[in-house]
């Protein structure tokens, strides 16, 4: 993380360390999520070619759902008590999901969005030790939820558009 402040008195029953490692932990999840939000926007915005009506419908259902997981992550780091990324500098520093440059063509977009989904799930699961360990159910539940719900959901989504 980019800030050592933490909330004064937090008693959670989660010991300031652990909190710290898991607040790094969904920092890069926040991260990973806010770029891959970006890149769905943006593939929105420019797609073109015979699939245009049905992936400019849903990269935008993607990229809404993108844009609320955000500020849940964000508010979960809150609440451990540590401040929330919110810098382009500071998303390019944690994320694991590169830019894109240019505009590639609709299947390529498909392709990297599944990547970046695939990413984002490599990157809440290994938030889990740790919550695991302190017994910290409303991440745990919080990765869960976007796990199952969006992003493997929607990784085999795209994925299946990628089949001949």
């Amino acid at each position: 993380m980019s800030s050592k402040v933490t909330v004064k008195n937090v008693n959670i029953g989660i010991d300031e360390p652990s909190r710290a490692k898991i607040a790094e932990g969904l920092s890069r999840l926040l991260a990973d999520t806010y770029t891959l939000y970006l890149k769905t926007h943006n593939f929105h915005w420019n797609v073109t070619g015979p699939m245009f009506q049905t992936l400019h419908l849903m990269f935008e259902t993607q990229y809404t759902e993108l844009a609320l997981a955000v500020d849940l992550i964000a508010e979960r780091i809150r609440a451990l008590g540590y401040p929330a990324p919110g810098t382009y500098s500071e998303y390019a520093k944690l994320s694991s999901i590169p830019e894109t440059p240019g505009v590639p063509k609709a299947v390529e977009m498909i392709r990297l969005l599944v990547e970046g989904q695939e990413a984002v799930v490599r990157t809440a699961r290994s938030i889990f030790p740790v919550v695991e360990e302190v017994n910290d159910e409303p991440t745990a539940d919080l990765l869960t939820q976007r796990m199952q719900e969006f992003y493997e959901k929607t990784a085999w989504m795209l994925r299946s558009l990628l089949e001949e």
